[in-house]
């Protein structure tokens, strides 16, 4: 038998007053549509009369403890179901009063004593509370509603860029900055609520005018035909009920309101309304004695006297209290007391770490103030878009996983400037501007256009800053037309393709591992740890990616590396024998329909470099300065042969000389492609444009040496 302790606890009042509420509050939206349909008793009439001015009460509590309008953000649907239920009740009260000339106590006691029976008196008060509630009241909270929905939707992109910066500056965590934008999401749609839901009151205002007028005009007419009272009896009777229906319905309307403009208002605070309150009138003494100064002028010349002097003595006492409340002596005392309650009841602090501020992001957008659109979603920028997309494009294309990329904004930029940065250096920065479009000619445009002279910042070519009018015309004429962000977005990816090598460190290597480890756990146990360490598999995918080689089949490079390091472990070596085994994917990067244009190499200088390899000396070494000229010299006239005839210039040269002539070349040209005859596909047709050579093309003697 179970023990009396395992049984379940009961659920107190509370929670199942909780669990039953939105049962409840769809039952009585429910229920409204009915008050105005069916007739009720004069004694429920009374209870829902009571219950009205009590939730108004309840409502207008609630606003002005609330810190903020987000605490009460269930406010606008309120405002809509209290203000129907008004109604209700306006046109339930208007049945019994003009069917029975009778609507309850509630009604009778507001028609007899709250304005003392006269119906002209109460007539005068009705107008007067609804012009207080849509002239004053309403009309201003409307407005406060409007200006703060379209101020807050305009705040919206730069509180979200300072989320970010303080989320990447490590002052707050991500779900901190969720949260924030979560509340400015939700601040956004409470006052657009509420500017629409402040028309409902103003409706409401006048829907009570217009119901007294018909009730006065309707009760006189049945008082008279149907129930054969007299003139002054009739009017007597049904305006004063009406009267006193009106009122009692227009006082919870008028709290509502006052709590709707509370609502509105409530702005930069950091308490409910009486504490804010008490603290900034405590903050002015001053205003406090000035106060106390008039007041008794006004009781010394004969202004009521008996009130006047009284309250200025409590606000002289109430001001000098304050001043001896504010001394040093005591303020210190009381800090004093205070630190040491605190520091005798708190837990100790632990230090404040550092270790966050010594981290990174791998890599970093930054934008000047002026680029902002292009990032904000509400105003058509789609740049968080397309970084998310070169992410993906640098994992198709390069087999790397690309770590998230920063983008925050930078007041010390220009407005227009964006900087890149990977790892906190800066890599490459560069301008665009936003309403201008990128305009390249690639050699087929046939006419000049007008436009803001520049360099496109990914390859350095020469373009122009045109307007979006010129869009049409340019391209007509043959320019290559870009809009900012995909400029920004190509320069992304062109120094992700350059810096690959920098962004993949051991941990990204070992992710690499673990995804190929997954599916194919026989290639990497056989090379890793037993083989090689992470650190030799991670500087050999460098080196083919720092030639732009795609890592993407790393099963078959793992595979390569494992059968070529019972050999050897020089990274050199496993380099060179996993670019032969991709000689198929290489070779489809550079030919085009089955041809490879290439520049060869004249075979003195490869014997020369060959040279330099047996004997694993740098190439710089043994080479003098003069041969290494000319062979810059002809090499440059290579390059300018091939990019005229439109080719990619690549040079082909012995695979046992290619990482020597790469090394020898990459200061003079540090893009130029070096392929070896093993990297050339079987069935490939090779044609050769030219040949680099260390000889003076205008001597023919013999090339120099400096053995």
């Amino acid at each position: 038998m179970a023990s009396a302790s395992s049984a379940p606890a009961r659920p107190s009042i509370g929670q199942r007053i909780a669990a039953t509420t939105p049962v409840f509050v769809a039952g009585a939206a429910v229920t409204l549509v009915f008050l105005m349909i069916v007739p009720v008793p004069t004694q429920v009439l009374d209870a829902l009369l009571t219950l009205n001015i009590t939730g108004a009460l309840v409502i207008i509590g609630t606003s002005l403890y609330a810190e903020n309008a987000l605490s009460f953000s269930v406010f606008p649907t309120l405002l809509l179901i209290v203000t129907l239920f008004r109604l209700a009740l306006n046109i339930t009260a208007t049945r019994a009063i003009l069917t029975n000339g009778y609507a309850g106590e509630v009604i009778q006691f507001f028609g007899q004593v709250v304005i003392g029976g006269n119906y002209a008196v109460g007539f005068v008060i009705f107008l007067i509370l609804v012009v207080i509630q849509f002239v004053v009241i309403t009309n201003g909270a409307g407005r406060v509603a409007e200006v703060a929905a379209r101020f807050t939707l305009d705040a919206m992109p730069g509180k979200q860029l300072a989320i970010d910066a303080d989320l990447n500056a490590g002052l707050i965590t991500e779900a901190d900055a969720r949260q924030r934008r979560k509340d400015i999401q939700r601040s956004a749609d409470f006052y657009g609520a509420m500017d629409g839901a402040s028309k409902f009151v103003r409706g409401d205002a006048i829907a009570a005018v217009i119901i007294v007028a018909i009730n006065i005009i309707g009760g006189f007419i049945i008082g008279v035909v149907q129930l054969h009272y007299t003139l002054l009896q009739s009017l007597s009777t049904f305006t004063l009920l009406t009267v006193g229906e009106g009122i009692v319905t227009q006082v919870p309307a008028l709290l509502i309101s006052t709590a709707t403009g509370i609502i509105v208002t409530r702005a930069a605070a950091e308490s409910d309304f009486g504490g804010e309150l008490t603290k900034q009138l405590n903050s002015q003494p001053l205003a406090i004695l000035i106060a106390a100064v008039m007041t008794g002028v006004f009781g010394i010349v004969g202004l009521a006297r008996f009130f006047m002097l009284p309250m200025s003595a409590l606000l002289f006492f109430y001001y000098f209290s304050r001043r001896r409340a504010a001394s040093p002596a005591v303020q210190a005392a009381a800090a004093a007391a205070k630190a040491a309650a605190t520091a005798k009841n708190a837990p100790a602090k632990p230090a404040e770490s550092v270790v966050p501020l010594l981290s990174y992001d791998p890599m970093e957008l930054e934008i000047g103030f002026g680029l902002i659109p292009l990032v904000d979603v509400n105003q058509g920028g789609d740049l968080l878009e397309r970084v998310t997309l070169i992410r993906r494009q640098a994992a198709r294309e390069l087999g790397i996983v690309m770590p998230p990329i920063r983008v925050r904004d930078n007041l010390q930029l220009k407005p227009s400037a964006y900087s890149v940065k990977i790892y906190g250096l800066e890599v490459a920065q560069a301008e665009v501007m936003v309403s201008r479009l990128l305009a390249m000619n690639p050699g087929t445009a046939t006419q000049p256009l007008d436009g803001i002279a520049t360099k496109e910042p990914a390859f350095g070519l020469p373009a122009l800053w045109i307007p979006e009018s010129l869009r049409s015309e340019a391209e007509m004429a043959g320019y290559t037309v870009i809009d900012p962000t995909s400029v920004i977005a190509t320069h992304l990816t062109e120094l992700i393709r350059s810096h690959a090598p920098d962004l993949l460190g051991r941990q990204e290597t070992s992710a690499l591992l673990d995804n190929i480890k997954t599916h194919y756990p026989v290639v990497v146990e056989e090379l890793v740890p037993g083989l090689l360490s992470v650190g030799e598999v991670q500087r050999v995918l460098q080196n083919l990616l720092r030639e732009r080689i795609p890592i993407r089949n790393l099963v078959l490079i793992l595979e390569t590396m494992a059968d070529a390091a019972r050999n050897s472990k020089d990274i050199d070596f496993l380099t060179e024998r996993v670019r032969a085994a991709l000689a198929r994917h290489i070779s489809s990067e550079y030919a085009e329909e089955g041809l490879l244009s290439v520049i060869t190499v004249d075979p003195r200088l490869e014997a020369l470099l060959a040279e330099a390899v047996r004997r694993g000396e740098d190439a710089y070494a043994l080479l003098d300065p003069a041969t290494i000229s000319r062979v810059y010299s002809s090499l440059s006239r290579q390059i300018s042969i091939a990019q005229n005839a439109g080719l990619q210039p690549i040079v082909l040269a012995s695979p046992s000389v290619r990482l020597a002539l790469k090394r020898l070349t990459e200061r003079a040209a540090p893009n130029l492609v070096v392929l070896s005859y093993s990297e050339i596909a079987p069935g490939l047709r090779v044609e050769s444009i030219g040949q680099v050579s260390a000889t003076d093309e205008t001597s023919s003697a013999p090339m120099g040496s400096g053995v």
